[in-house]
């Protein structure tokens, strides 16, 4: 393996494993693995992909592999959270520690166990934490995904895994970008990518577990010149496929939150990492 080239590793999933046998084969137990979760979750193949930070210090336009995993096939709603919220009262508004949550959390809502007047119930949750986010897809059996995870899902579009390439599919998501955010979120549900995923684009932001990792600098005088890179942790990210505003934009918006921010336009879905059969 080149030092350019990084895997995610396979993650245990619990018993998601057993239902899974062999990639192969496994889009034909998604139906299984859904009506245990209660969600639906889809398979995002294995896969090579070009992300569009560099993924180590110096490393320009390496390529990442993706590990298979299940997405949610749409982001977490209303309903869904206030049925989470029922049975785990820790994070109802008003008893999530302050360190946990922001003084916004689930604001909008009339009370710890009411949404406001006006939210559907089928319309994503917003104004959560980071830190309630990774806590709704743990009772899930699942977690957050990586920002690998959610750039090469969001990559696709209704025929292809990747069509970043394809004429109109940034302008599209511009378009969402360039609308002022509507009082009252519409419900889940847009049309399905070639995976059978929803709404990664056009409806909310949403939350990643490393998005703490993330760093771009915009600084022209740090693209191309290893020697003024600004490091982040372990490895440095400078901007690669600038003209890649739609995702860049995300990468900018992830990388300004603290784990305790909320924000009306910020939602969350769920992975699951497919595991390894048995020899």
């Amino acid at each position: 393996m080149t030092t350019g080239h990084r895997v995610i590793r396979r993650v245990p999933a619990g018993r998601c494993g057993s239902i899974v046998r062999g990639l192969a084969g496994a889009a034909l137990s998604l139906s299984a693995m859904a009506s245990l979760a209660g969600a639906d979750y889809r398979l995002v193949p294995a896969g090579p992909f070009d992300s569009v930070l560099p993924q180590d210090a110096g490393d320009r336009g390496a390529t990442v592999t993706i590990e298979p995993f299940l997405m949610r096939t749409e982001p977490v709603t209303v309903d869904e959270y206030l049925a989470f919220v029922r049975t785990h009262p820790e994070w109802r508004r008003g008893a999530a520690p302050e360190v946990f949550a922001d003084a916004n959390y689930l604001q909008g809502w009339s009370g710890p166990l009411v949404p406001g007047a006006g939210i559907q119930g089928t319309a994503p949750v917003t104004e959560v934490s980071w830190f309630a986010a990774r806590a709704y897809c743990q009772s899930e059996g699942a977690r957050l995904p990586t920002w690998l995870e959610w750039e090469s899902a969001a990559a696709a579009d209704e025929t292809q895994a990747d069509a970043r390439q394809q004429p109109g599919w940034q302008q599209r998501i511009l378009q969402w970008y360039e609308k002022p955010s509507p009082a009252m979120l519409p419900p889940v549900g847009g049309p399905a990518d070639v995976h059978g995923i929803r709404d990664l684009h056009g409806l909310v932001w949403e939350w990643v577990d490393d998005f703490n990792a993330l760093f771009i600098s915009g600084d022209s005088r740090t693209q191309g010149d290893p020697d003024k890179q600004k490091f982040c942790g372990a490895g440095a990210l400078a901007i690669l496929g600038r003209d890649s505003y739609a995702v860049l934009m995300r990468v900018a918006f992830l990388s300004s939150l603290e784990a305790d921010s909320t924000a009306r336009s910020l939602g969350m879905r769920c992975v699951r990492p497919l595991k390894k059969d048995a020899p």
